[in-house]
């Protein structure tokens, strides 16, 4: 019996073969799944999608959460950006991509957000997490909780950095909800993501997305992902002239390819998205902090958060009109009380009914500062001169004044607006009059009409009252300014 030998090239062939095989179908059976979807971020309105609702791994794209949420403790006061966060040994430990932080090492928060924005470090994400709510775990069950408000309804977080954890999914749909969310509920710090290099305290970090951002026009963020579960991910935004598209892309083949693909669905938006449209803003989810931070002794856990107006309170709508009415009954009664004085006091001296100072019958009233009218006292017949007429002095000339100043020479005044009609004037009076009454107690609210308006004033105020006036209202954001004697 002949035994048939291969020959050494078809050996080789068989070898070849078999190698490719080995290492072909094991990737093809792991390749990240494909994910899709681009909207009109004024809008919201969904341009493109595929397979936009299926839960696959985010990968870093986790990120935008962990910052969104490092702003919004920002925000309210529960950390501030210079707080000085102590690296711990866990986060120190996370895998690349990282900053190089030391367990131990101090660092301003400020850079740990731009170490997590730019470079999308782990050990950055980490720590800020147990900064903010004292273990990762318990900032994750926030992050769940933000999710959840905003709509993001098949994401689970079970980490800050995206590495690959049992349950950690989301889709294309809901990590895009979340880029727009980053874009307009704290457009203050957006900018963090279109540096292409930032100081991260211990170094200078570069872009994870520079090649995206400099090659396509109107590139400005977000969020790159990469993990061999996950495949390159990545939600971008590009803004162009009044449009901005938001595109995602899960499960990209290679950082090229994944750019590749974005910068297409960008195009696509910026076809189909009209180029007028009304912004519609997200409504911003409910801030509630921290409700449990396991770990986290002497933290102060805030449940509703943080005040966000002042304590002053507030008038009832209802009331507004009645104290209105109320001040300008008074207001009227002191004018009436003020003019009868005033003739009363003329109409004396007119007659001659006393040759002694007239007593100073004006009430108590609020500043004016103009004398409206002057006028000289009718002529008296002479009376006939008695036989031993006594010594008397010439009697001084009389004036008549229509309007009494009260004003004790207060002759300044500021103005806080001009308004359609004069109910809105005297309303912005009376509420900037009971917001400052320090500096405005006894003034004089009046509206002056003219063809462009109505002018709410205050006047019957010395220059320095005045100024001092102006300055606290424009500390509140009152437009005010001064009007001086003239």
């Amino acid at each position: 019996m002949k035994v048939r030998r291969s020959s050494p090239a078809r050996l080789w062939l068989y070898i070849i073969t078999a190698f490719w095989l080995l290492v072909l179908l094991p990737l093809s059976a792991v390749a990240a799944p494909y994910a899709a979807y681009v909207i009109d971020a004024r809008t919201g309105e969904v341009l493109h999608a595929a397979n936009a609702e299926t839960r696959l791994h985010p990968a870093s794209l986790t990120k935008m959460m962990t910052l969104y949420i490092a702003f919004e403790a920002v925000q309210n006061g529960e950390i501030s950006l210079d707080d000085e966060v102590t690296i711990s040994r866990k986060a120190a430990s996370e895998p690349p991509s990282k900053l190089g932080l030391k367990s131990g090492q101090r660092i301003a928060l400020r850079y740990l957000i731009r170490a997590a924005a730019v470079k999308s470090a782990n050990d950055a994400a980490t720590a800020i997490g147990e900064a903010i709510s004292g273990s990762e775990d318990a900032f994750a069950a926030r992050m769940n909780r933000t999710a959840k408000m905003m709509g993001m309804t098949q994401t689970t977080f079970k980490n800050a950095h995206g590495l690959t954890q049992s349950g950690h999914l989301s889709t294309a749909r809901d990590m895009t909800l979340l880029g727009r969310h980053v874009i307009y509920d704290y457009p203050q710090y957006y900018n963090l993501f279109s540096r292409r290099t930032a100081n991260a305290g211990v170094r200078t970090v570069n872009h994870t997305n520079r090649r995206l951002l400099s090659s396509y026009s109107g590139a400005d963020g977000i969020k790159t992902g990469y993990t061999s579960a996950a495949g390159f991910n990545l939600v971008a935004s590009a803004e162009r002239g009044s449009e901005r598209v938001i595109a995602t892309v899960f499960g990209g083949r290679s950082t090229a390819t994944r750019n590749a693909k974005v910068a297409e669905l960008l195009d696509l938006g910026f076809r189909r998205a009209p180029s007028r449209a009304p912004l519609q803003k997200p409504s911003r989810p409910a801030y509630v902090g921290n409700t449990t931070a396991p770990g986290a002794a002497g933290k102060t856990i805030r449940v509703v958060g943080a005040v966000q107006k002042s304590l002053r309170p507030q008038m009832r709508i209802d009331q507004e009109p009645v104290l209105m009415a109320v001040a300008a009954a008074a207001a009227a009664a002191q004018d009436e009380a003020i003019i009868k004085a005033a003739i009363s006091e003329g109409l004396d001296v007119a007659m001659g009914s006393t040759a002694e100072a007239v007593p100073d019958r004006r009430p108590t009233a609020r500043p004016e500062d103009l004398v409206l009218a002057f006028a000289e006292p009718a002529a008296a017949e002479a009376p006939p001169e008695p036989e031993q007429p006594p010594a008397r002095q010439p009697e001084p000339q009389q004036e008549i004044v229509t309007r009494v100043s009260t004003s004790g020479g207060q002759h300044w005044g500021i103005n806080v607006g001009r308004y359609n009609s004069r109910y809105q004037a005297e309303k912005v009076l009376l509420r900037t009059a009971l917001a400052e009454m320090t500096t405005l107690d006894g003034t004089l609210r009046k509206v002056v009409q003219s063809s462009r308006g109505f002018d709410a004033n205050f006047m019957g105020m010395t220059r320095d009252t005045a100024d001092l006036a102006c300055r606290r209202l424009q500390a509140r954001n009152v437009s005010c300014f001064m009007i001086g004697p003239s």
